[in-house]
């Protein structure tokens, strides 16, 4: 399960109860951390980098995301697949989920049910399809 950052639900009440709209963001940036970030701020979290490291690009599509179930969670409906390490990346320990690549802002974050230590070498970190869970509950 997910959090979603402070920055989301502002743009949520802003669109829905304000005059102000959210453009909804055409890239998705799966993200891994070896700190978790804040899960209200973003703030303080270490994203894994070097290594042939990347953000995923798994965009807003129905064929990427899962139907929103009656408890409010969508799930990738695909394997996604970070490029295989060339470095040490660490232990993971949580994902995030961004409106960009690089730099941008965080949506959600969620820490792994089990870290994972990923080193040079080691088979490309992978989440199975349907294991990257959203919830708005």
């Amino acid at each position: 399960m997910s959090d979603k950052s402070n920055y989301l639900e502002g743009e949520i009440i802003k669109h829905l109860f304000r005059t102000g709209s959210f453009t909804k963001p055409t890239i998705l940036g799966i993200a891994l951390f070896t700190v978790a970030p804040d899960k209200e701020t973003g703030a303080g979290g270490t994203e894994v980098t070097g290594g042939t490291y990347n953000r995923i690009d798994t965009p807003p599509l129905d064929a990427n995301w899962d139907a929103v179930t009656n408890g409010g969670d969508t799930a990738n409906t695909n394997v996604i697949t970070f490029d295989t390490p060339t470095a040490n990346w660490g232990t993971i320990v949580a994902f995030g989920i961004y409106d960009a690549l690089t730099g941008g802002n965080l949506m959600y974050s969620a820490n792994l049910t089990t870290s994972k230590t990923v080193n040079n070498g080691d088979p490309a970190p992978t989440f199975p399809a349907g294991s990257l869970t959203v919830s708005e509950q």
